[in-house]
């Protein structure tokens, strides 16, 4: 295209185009932050377990474990370094056990006991104590924990039959005195301060129950009693069947010894039971995909069951009874 010829000097020049219009509104508008993800300690004081905690909650995008513990102490100090959303506390580990621990915990974050205990003794006292779920291994799939870790930090507890069991239970009792916990568990001789726990001065939350003083409960002073009332603000979800925690499940752990698994076996079903694939239980049980594969051949015979899901059923003791309603 020829150029075009320049105006001669004077004449008048074409407008200049119209700007764009400013946006009233452009100091208000903010790029869009990412979220922050759900950052979880793991406090349990069997390495195994931890592990493969560690990886189940890791594989989703909105989750990062970014603590483990293997006691009370350790725990405490995760929490107060990383300032987690969530803690998953065991029960019963050396040293500072998890409900001395607790009061101390929830200064800082939610915590959902996480563990092989069932007793409703400990059960009321985690409570007692601040906890916001009570999980018993073997009463979970692994959709149902992610799904408690998520709630908890939202304030929605969960609790699973056993422990739900244990709550109504006694609820039923009239408020009758809650049995002394077995020996060595929150007592004195496990103090949490003899082992440098503080409370925090920082709750995460104004709901939170206040910290105890270090001597946690004497003698002298008894725990406050559980009533319906202050029931009702932590456990929304016993009794809601829509969410698979109900009340109308099993009491009472499925007998296992019918089955004969070895140690090791019942280690990996307890991994299947989790969730975990192959590939993950090998890396929590340090061995190789091969030999769980073999492990699992055995399971399934021993279990009599063709798939993983048929197997955790059974295991965990879902699966309908064959025999029921016979005779």
């Amino acid at each position: 295209m020829p150029d075009q010829p320049l105006p001669p000097a004077g004449a008048p020049q074409p407008p200049h185009p119209p700007s764009p219009p400013q946006n009233p509104f452009a100091d208000l508008v903010r790029p869009a932050q990412p979220s922050r993800g759900l950052r979880v300690v793991v406090a349990d004081d069997n390495p195994v377990v931890r592990a493969g905690l560690t990886a189940l909650l890791s594989g989703r995008a909105d989750i990062t474990v970014v603590a483990e513990a293997a006691d009370g102490r350790q725990a405490y100090e995760a929490a107060h370094q990383h300032r987690p959303d969530v803690v998953l506390l065991d029960v019963r580990m050396p040293g500072v056990d998890g409900i001395s621990a607790l009061p101390y915990l929830v200064g800082i974050a939610p915590v959902v006991m996480l563990t092989y205990s069932r007793e409703s003794e400990i059960v009321q006292e985690a409570l007692r104590r601040g906890a916001g779920g009570y999980l018993v291994h073997g009463e979970f799939t692994a959709d149902q924990l992610v799904e408690a870790v998520r709630d908890i930090k939202e304030g929605r507890a969960h609790f699973t039959p056993t422990a739900a069991g244990a709550l109504l239970a006694q609820l039923r009792q009239d408020q009758a005195p809650t049995p002394p916990l077995p020996e060595g568990l929150g007592s004195q001789s496990s103090n949490a301060t003899a082992y440098g726990i503080s409370p925090s001065a920082n709750p995460h939350t104004q709901s939170q129950p206040p910290t105890p003083p270090a001597h946690l409960y004497p003698p002298h002073i008894p725990p406050p009693p559980i009533s319906p009332e202050n029931l009702s603000q932590v456990q929304p979800h016993v009794g809601q069947s829509s969410s698979g925690w109900t009340t109308s499940g099993r009491p009472a752990a499925p007998d296992r010894s019918r089955f004969q698994l070895s140690t090791r076996e019942a280690e990996i079903m307890d991994l299947i039971a989790s969730g975990m694939n192959n590939q993950q239980i090998a890396a929590t049980c340090f061995i190789s995909e091969k030999t769980v594969k073999n492990h699992i051949n055995r399971i399934f015979a021993k279990l009599h069951s063709t798939s993983r899901s048929e197997a955790a059923a059974k295991w965990i003791g879902t699966a309908p009874d064959p025999h029921r309603g016979l005779g």
